[in-house]
């Protein structure tokens, strides 16, 4: 796949993470009594049947190819969809949101590590200074089970970004997104039955909207993260935020207070810093 500007990278995540608030908008709206590992199940059969019509004709010999990292980052994305569940459920979607916007920080030393990226100091400032509005939003002293979630999902989505890296450039978008949700459907059914609830259909059609719209932006990560370094587009993950917050006040009337400002400024500017800068640079 051939390259593209990092501002084409970095507008096409901003417009992928605003697309995916209305996926956690939809979990939202199930409430804290659902079968978490039901509605995960859902949510990963409605992906393959929507992605499903995409994949026709597609050679099946290059099915096979890189399957174990299809599989790796589909149970990562299991593991994600999981907590991510409980931690939208369980606090503010704003909030929920600002602590999965840890993933761009977390991306930098996973990519210096295992893909030995050279991380500029533009980069780095602008990840340090998200990630202490990140703080500021979420106040270190009102940590608790909730935010640890979410920042296990931070974790997951940092994680299966960087392994679009691993996967066969010559798949398809839909391919890809296929393949690893399709890996992960014997897991999430695994976990259904151990569940023990009553099977309850009615999410299914939430399931398949939650789907739709996390599927779009998977669909935007797999397009950039393969075609621009990652410590150069991540920070656009921020920018999903603004949506967050204005979801959660016009859906569920959460009022972001003084400390969310706060902390979506010291977000949102780095961005704006950064994507003057890599301009200049070009």
């Amino acid at each position: 796949m051939p390259s593209m500007s990092v501002g084409m990278a970095m507008s096409l995540l901003i417009v992928g993470n605003l697309i995916a608030v209305f996926s956690d908008a939809l979990i939202k709206t199930l409430g804290e009594d659902i079968a978490v590992f039901q509605f995960v199940f859902f949510r990963q059969l409605t992906a393959v049947l929507i992605l499903l019509p995409f994949c026709f004709g597609v050679s099946k010999k290059s099915f096979t190819d890189g399957l174990k990292w299809h599989a790796l980052r589909a149970h990562i994305w299991l593991l994600g969809a999981i907590f991510m569940v409980f931690a939208i459920n369980a606090m503010p979607l704003a909030t929920a949101n600002a602590i999965f916007y840890a993933a761009p920080l977390m991306m930098l030393p996973l990519a210096l590590v295992f893909f030995k990226e050279q991380l500029n100091r533009y980069s780095v400032a602008a990840g340090i200074f998200g990630f202490m509005g990140v703080l500021v939003i979420i106040r270190p002293t009102e940590i608790d089970w909730a935010a640890i979630a979410a920042l296990i999902v931070a974790l997951t989505i940092a994680s299966n970004n960087l392994l679009i890296r691993k996967l066969p450039k010559h798949q398809t978008v839909a391919q890809t997104l296929l393949l690893t949700n399709l890996a992960g459907v014997p897991a999430s059914l695994g976990l259904a039955i151990w569940e023990g609830r009553e099977w309850d259909w009615s999410p299914l059609i939430t399931a398949a909207g939650s789907s739709g719209f996390i599927l779009i932006y998977a669909a935007i990560c797999v397009v950039t993260y393969r075609s621009a370094e990652s410590n150069k587009i991540a920070s656009a993950e921020y920018s999903g935020l603004l949506g967050a917050v204005g979801v959660g006040l016009v859906w569920f009337g959460e009022m972001p207070d003084i400390a969310m400002a706060i902390g979506t400024a010291m977000i949102i500017l780095p961005l704006i810093w950064l994507a003057r800068n890599e301009k200049k640079q070009r």
